[in-house]
C-alpha cells in the first residue's frame, strides 16, 4: 500500500509566500523566465531557473547554474525567507480557480512505490530533461517543486481535510497574479497526522497527473544517494519525494488543442472529403468547444465545423487508442495530414485549453493552417491508461491551476 508521510517543510515566513510563489519551471522559455525574474529577488524562479542570474551565452546546464540556484537559496533562508518547520506535519494546499477550489494534501510519497508500481506513471520521460532536475536537486539537496498526484476520493481523507480547515487558520492566503487564490493549513495535531498516514497506507494506487520528469528525477537522485550510502535503511529523507495529492473527483483537466501548419499537399474540398472517413463533419455558425467524447470541433479557413467519431470508432474500447487525442492522431492527423510523430512533426503544435478558442483562431489565421479543439481527458481515462500499465498519447492531458513551486521544499540531505 503506499506510503504518503509528513516531513519538516522548509518554507517561506507569510510575509514573503506571494513574493516567492512561482509557476512550474517548465512552463517558460528561457526568455521568458528572465524577463519575469528581471528586478525581482524573491521569485522562486530565480532559484528553478538560474541561468537567469547569468549572461545568456552561460548555458542552461553550467555547473554553475546549479551552484547558483544552492547559493541563492541558502542566502533565503539565511535571510529569514524561508524557515524551518520544528514538527514533521502533512500541509493543506487548496487552489481556487473561477470560484472552483480544490485541496491537495502535502506530504511526501516513497521511491520504493514509485518503483514497484504503487505509483502509477501515464507518460513515458525523456533522458535530457530529466538530467536538469536531477542535477538540480542533487546540487540543492532538496526538492522544490512538487509532484501532483492523484488518488480516488477517500471518505477519511475528505473529513480531516473538512475538519482541518474548518478548525484551523490558514497559514498563507494570498491571490497570485494570474487570479489562483492559494490557502495552506498545516496538519499538526498528532491524531490527524496518523490517520492521514494510515488512511494513505489503505489506498493501493496512486496516480502521478503531472509532473513525470519530476518525479523521475527524485527518484534517479534518490537511487543515486543510496549508492552513496550502502547501510541506508530507508528512513531517510532522500526516500521520499515531494508532492501534493488530490481526491480525483476534485481535478480539473482542460483540453489540450492542435494547430498544424499545412494541409498536407490537399485543397480544403479534398481534405474535408478524406476527414468523413471516419468523421461527419458539419459546419458550425460559430466558435464552439466539443460537449462530448468523440467530437472535435474545427477551424480552418475562417469557419468552425464539429467532427463527430463514427460509431465503429467509439466502439473501441483499448485504454489509449479510445482516447479522443488518439482518435485524432491515428484516424486523421497521421493518415490524413501526414503527422506521422506529434512528439517530433515541426508541422504541429499544442495549445493549452486555459488559452481558449481565440488562441485556436489566431494560431489558423496566422502561422498555422487548421486547429482542433479536443474534448477533455477524464481523470477516469487516465487511472485506466496507468492501470494497464499503457502511455498515452503526448499532450493529453492540461491540468489547472497550476501547483507553485517554492511554497514547500523538502530537504534530502538527512
Amino acid at each position: 500500500m503506499a506510503k504518503v508521510k509528513p516531513f519538516r517543510a522548509v518554507r517561506p515566513a507569510e510575509e514573503f509566500v506571494s513574493k516567492v510563489a512561482a509557476l512550474p519551471y517548465d512552463v517558460y522559455s528561457r526568455k521568458e523566465a528572465k524577463k519575469e525574474v528581471e528586478g525581482d529577488s524573491y521569485s522562486f524562479l530565480r532559484i528553478d531557473r538560474a541561468e537567469t542570474q547569468f549572461p545568456d551565452d552561460v548555458d542552461t546546464y553550467d555547473e554553475r547554474v546549479y551552484e547558483k540556484a544552492k547559493e541563492i537559496y541558502e542566502q533565503m533562508k539565511a535571510d529569514g525567507i524561508y524557515e524551518t518547520d520544528e514538527d514533521c506535519c502533512y500541509y493543506l494546499y487548496e487552489l481556487t480557480m473561477n470560484g472552483r477550489a480544490q485541496t491537495g494534501i502535502v506530504a511526501c510519497a516513497g521511491v520504493d512505490d514509485y518503483m514497484n508500481g504503487v505509483i502509477k506513471k501515464h507518460e513515458n520521460t525523456r533522458e535530457e530533461k530529466e538530467q536538469d532536475r536531477i542535477h538540480h536537486v542533487d546540487t540543492m539537496s532538496a526538492q522544490t517543486g512538487p509532484i501532483f498526484l492523484a488518488y480516488r476520493e477517500d471518505e477519511t481523507l475528505k473529513e480531516i481535510v473538512g475538519k482541518v480547515k474548518e478548525e484551523t487558520a490558514a497559514l498563507y492566503d494570498f491571490t497570485s497574479k494570474d487570479g489562483i487564490r492559494h490557502r495552506v493549513w498545516k496538519v499538526a495535531a498528532v491524531s490527524d497526522v496518523q490517520e492521514i498516514e494510515n488512511a494513505f497506507d489503505r489506498i493501493g494506487e496512486i496516480y502521478i497527473a503531472d509532473g513525470h520528469h519530476r518525479a523521475a528525477s527524485a527518484v534517479k537522485v534518490s537511487l543515486k544517494r543510496r549508492k552513496e550510502h550502502p547501510d541506508y535503511d530507508g528512513t531517510e529523507e532522500f526516500n521520499y519525494f515531494l508532492s501534493v495529492l488530490f481526491p480525483d473527483k476534485e481535478l480539473l483537466i482542460m483540453d489540450y488543442n492542435r494547430c498544424v501548419k499545412d494541409l498536407n499537399g490537399l485543397t480544403l474540398e479534398e481534405f474535408l472529403q478524406k476527414i468523413q472517413t471516419h468523421f461527419t463533419v458539419v459546419e458550425m455558425d460559430g466558435a464552439k468547444k466539443p460537449w462530448a467524447k468523440g467530437q472535435i470541433t474545427m477551424y480552418l479557413e475562417k469557419k468552425w465545423y464539429l467532427l463527430e467519431a463514427r460509431r465503429e470508432l467509439l466502439a473501441i474500447t483499448d485504454a489509449v487508442a479510445s482516447l479522443d487525442v488518439s482518435l485524432l492522431q491515428d484516424y486523421l492527423l497521421k493518415p490524413v495530414l501526414g503527422i506521422e510523430d506529434p512528439r517530433t512533426d515541426e508541422r504541429i503544435e499544442f495549445i493549452g485549453g486555459i488559452r481558449g478558442l481565440e488562441e485556436l483562431e489566431k494560431r489558423a489565421d496566422g502561422d498555422m493552417k487548421v486547429s482542433f479543439a479536443m474534448y477533455p481527458t477524464s481523470i477516469q481515462e487516465l487511472f485506466n491508461v496507468a492501470d494497464a500499465g499503457l502511455l498515452m498519447p503526448p499532450k493529453s492531458t492540461w491540468f489547472e491551476p497550476k501547483l507553485r513551486s517554492g511554497i514547500f521544499i523538502h530537504e534530502i540531505e538527512k
